[in-house]
């Protein structure tokens, strides 16, 4: 199982990310996608505000969905929400 991990610094704007949601991640091809606020940390503020991850069953499906336009425009439109962001490709056993 492969899993693209997206940590917000900032929680988005509900519309603005209801609308991301409704445009972008439906023409994204994955297994799963989830999203949700980040509500604590062991050690004090959590370092990120808002989560969300793609699944995919296997690194073909990643590779491909990853290298595909309607991808490259999930992320640019991540962007253009104007919150900063980091992105982790993980390989979960």
């Amino acid at each position: 199982m492969v899993r693209a991990i997206i940590q917000y610094e900032s929680e988005p704007d509900p519309d603005r990310y209801q609308q991301h949601l409704d445009e972008f991640v439906p023409s994204v091809e994955c297994s799963a996608f989830r999203h949700g606020k980040v509500f604590g940390s062991p050690f004090g503020d959590p370092s990120y505000r808002y989560y969300a991850e793609f699944e995919w069953d296997d690194m073909g499906s990643f590779k491909s969905a990853v290298s595909s336009e309607a991808f490259a425009a999930s992320g640019k439109d991540a962007m253009a929400m104007g919150i900063p962001f980091t992105v982790h490709f993980a390989s979960i056993e």
